[in-house]
């Protein structure tokens, strides 16, 4: 029997503008059974007011991951990532960029702005599960991240 106490809920920060990609997500989630709280945001502007804790978002729980799309309304998922590697409070949080995008340029854009690895989305829903379980196997059970303190 699992001691329920001691499993470690995992912080995963989504920001996705597709309702449709949420959904993916969360089921997802559920489908692979990682215990963790999502939250989700729509835009690159909310996504760096939760991480910064700023208005409706104050006291919000650090992510200890973020899964970030690069096409974003507002603020693009680029801009996103530049900050949040550009900032000392921020920086060691892992950013799995996981967008449709498959361009070469983006590819390389990513990982000059130090996202932790780029993850293009699949369209078919069985795959989909299996990208979320293959993120939820090594980013949050393999590796050891930063605690939040």
């Amino acid at each position: 029997m699992t001691d329920l106490k001691n499993i470690k809920v995992v912080e995963i920060l989504l920001v996705e503008d597709s309702p449709g990609d949420v959904r993916l997500t969360v089921e997802a989630l559920k489908e692979a059974k990682v215990a963790n709280r999502l939250s989700v945001v729509p835009d690159g502007v909310e996504a760096m007011a939760f991480l910064r804790q700023k208005g409706p978002y104050e006291g919000a729980a650090r992510p200890d991951i973020i899964l970030l799309d690069l096409n974003l309304p507002r603020k693009d998922g680029r801009e996103v990532l530049d900050e949040i590697k550009n900032d000392p409070e921020l920086k060691q949080i892992p950013v799995v960029v996981l967008t449709t995008s498959q361009s070469e340029q983006d590819v390389l854009r990513a990982y000059d702005l130090h996202a932790n690895c780029y993850i293009a989305k699949p369209v078919d829903f069985k795959q989909f599960m299996n990208v979320v379980k293959s993120i939820e196997d090594f980013w949050l059970t393999v590796v050891k991240l930063p605690t939040n303190e």
